[in-house]
């Protein structure tokens, strides 16, 4: 990696740096390869190292990079395609569903947003149901399910009797019984809280995409799924045929 220097380039510095850092990942690195630490690449290039981060962070927005604990940066390997447009008529845990249950637990305290589009009150209990995806043999997504209890009133989760996973499929079972109208998805870009970031790999606030999807039956939202993906490694396809890469940032 030769050094340039950025001083005259008409663009931001860091937008040029990241441009001159991509040619470099293409030509002189391999998937996994860590590269020079900060200092050494500030140096390098004759720039600051908040300009350094700059470039690297959009890099890792783009999916070129990696940051892991305890390695440091690294070439990341090319995006897997993940699927997220399921059937219309699918409820999560239908047959066919790729998602690994992991725990279901009972509470009235859910994100301010998920309340309102299931519009429970103040005390309302939601059966919440941990769930992650994984591909390739890699995590890629993690997933908070919400349920209301009054949506699935047969539905009993005694934590005493059941494993962790059972206790989730339970509460996947109850929305199978229900006819399902009509579901809606949305895709935005956000950062990784720290229980996400743990269950794939990243560090809290790296970027990610954030899929949030509303079940409607009975003329009312009956559950509401929000799904945490790698934007470094993932590629989200829609529909049968079109896949669209999605490029954070």
């Amino acid at each position: 990696m030769g050094t340039t220097r950025l001083e005259t380039a008409p663009e931001p510095k860091y937008w040029h740096l990241k441009t001159v850092l991509s040619d470099a990942l293409d030509s002189e690195f391999a998937v996994g390869e860590i590269l020079p630490n900060e200092r050494d690449l500030a140096a390098r290039f004759g720039v600051a190292r908040a300009t350094l981060r700059q470039a690297l962070e959009q890099l890792e927005l783009e999916g070129r990079l990696q940051r892991r604990r305890g390695v440091g940066t690294t070439v990341a390997p090319p995006r897997v395609g993940v699927a997220v447009g399921l059937a219309r008529h699918t409820w999560p845990g239908a047959p066919g569903d790729d998602w690994q249950p992991g725990d279901a637990a009972e509470s009235d305290r859910v994100p301010s947003d998920v309340a309102r589009m299931l519009a429970t009150a103040p005390g309302d209990r939601v059966h919440i149901v941990r769930r992650t995806r994984v591909s390739q043999g890699r995590p890629v997504a993690a997933e908070l399910l919400y349920v209301p209890a009054a949506a699935v009133p047969g539905c009993a989760v005694p934590a005493a009797s059941l494993t962790a996973p059972a206790r989730a499929r339970a509460v996947l079972r109850a929305l199978q019984d229900l006819r399902l109208d009509g579901q809606d998805r949305t895709v935005e870009l956000g950062s990784a809280r720290a229980e996400d970031a743990r269950q794939l790999d990243r560090l809290p606030g790296a970027p990610v995409l954030l899929v949030t999807t509303r079940y409607v039956s009975g003329g009312r939202t009956t559950a509401v799924s929000v799904a945490t993906y790698r934007a470094d490694t993932c590629r989200l396809t829609f529909g049968e045929s079109t896949t669209l890469p999605l490029l954070a940032g």
